[in-house]
């Protein structure tokens, strides 16, 4: 068996392992809720508070958006609302086919439209994301270092904060290979083009021109103020995604201060991101009843809270994602792997 085989063998008993554990966990929780008390409590939901869900979360992408525009700045300016449509038709694709398509869709949208390479496109977005990563480590640092947390032993605690700066050296290792690979690939030199070099000329051509797209692509601002609004933007979305259960709440009358939603955010933030890697589906679930009842909520109101907020995002996510694909003349079936990958190559 070849190493590709035995890796794709590994991702696929990780697959089956993570989504029986994530199956189990569900009917264990789904087994101890009060399905009455739970409807009962869904039909109390305020509407205010439903549509500042939305909103909230329609901010926040607008505001990955804008600070993703600014990264783009260097290479191409390309206007925030047409950023925030290709992110929401990222993310729609995913609910469609839940790959983690997400990052590729978004960079072809764009790239398509503007003109760029998609490679270079691809490359902002994972600056976009490290970038976030890093604020997202510091932010639960401070979380750490000032927030009340129920938890006796201290373990939550120690957890958050070893994770977090656990995330921030990778995140800053991975900063630095990608500069380091941008200033050797962009001079022609590198181990990357090196590798390119030894394969096929029809292969290692191509394969060469999505490499230097992709180094190109791996840009960060001249203008100190247009970086530090880049950290700020990165702290603000931050803020308005802790909100969602904040407004959710409110919703359903849970009486919680605005720092433990911020704990909150820290907490389900890791979770999702542990989930994602072992393959436990639902992890925001899962991870949202957890951490809502180490403050007391009870698994009903923690349930009916979590799904408002996956109900308002794939409301937002639908509407305007399906407007960004109608606008650039797209329907969902346009969005294979196999057409995005051939443009990914050209």
């Amino acid at each position: 068996m070849t190493a590709q085989a035995e890796l794709a063998l590994h991702r696929r008993w990780l697959t089956w392992i993570g989504g029986a554990i994530g199956v189990a966990l569900l009917a264990l929780l789904f087994w101890r809720i009060d399905w009455r008390l739970f409807a009962d409590t869904v039909a109390t939901a305020r509407l205010e508070y439903v549509v500042a869900i939305f909103l909230a979360i329609v901010c926040g992408q607008l505001l990955r958006a804008w600070k993703w525009g600014q990264i783009l700045r260097p290479i191409r300016r390309i206007a925030t609302w047409r950023l925030f449509e290709a992110i929401m038709a990222g993310y729609l694709a995913n609910h469609v086919v839940p790959l983690g398509l997400s990052p590729f869709v978004r960079s072809w949208l764009v790239a398509r439209q503007s003109g760029l390479r998609m490679s270079a496109v691809l490359a902002t977005v994972a600056v976009d994301r490290l970038i976030d990563g890093l604020g997202f480590a510091a932010l639960v640092l401070v979380i750490v270092a000032v927030a009340v947390i129920p938890d006796s032993g201290g373990t939550i605690r120690l957890g958050l904060a070893a994770s977090a700066i656990a995330s921030a050296t990778l995140i800053a290792g991975i900063l630095v290979l990608l500069w380091r690979n941008r200033h050797q690939t962009t001079s022609g030199t590198g181990p990357v083009l090196r590798l390119v070099a030894r394969l096929p000329e029809r292969i290692g051509e191509r394969l060469r021109a999505i490499a230097v797209a992709f180094a190109e692509g791996t840009v960060w601002p001249n203008e100190p103020w247009r970086r530090g609004l880049i950290v700020l933007l990165s702290l603000v979305s931050k803020l308005v995604a802790a909100s969602h259960l904040f407004f959710a709440g409110l919703a359903f009358g849970v009486d919680l201060s605005p720092m433990i939603y911020l704990v909150l955010l820290a907490i389900l933030g890791f979770v999702v991101v542990l989930a994602h890697l072992v393959r436990i589906p639902a992890g925001f679930v899962l991870g949202g009843v957890f951490a809502l009842g180490l403050f007391g909520v009870d698994q009903e109101k923690a349930l009916a809270m979590v799904t408002l907020v996956m109900a308002a995002s794939f409301a937002a996510v639908v509407l305007f994602g399906m407007l960004g694909l109608w606008r650039q003349g797209l329907t969902l079936g346009d969005l294979s792997a196999r057409e995005i990958g051939t443009d990914a190559a050209r």
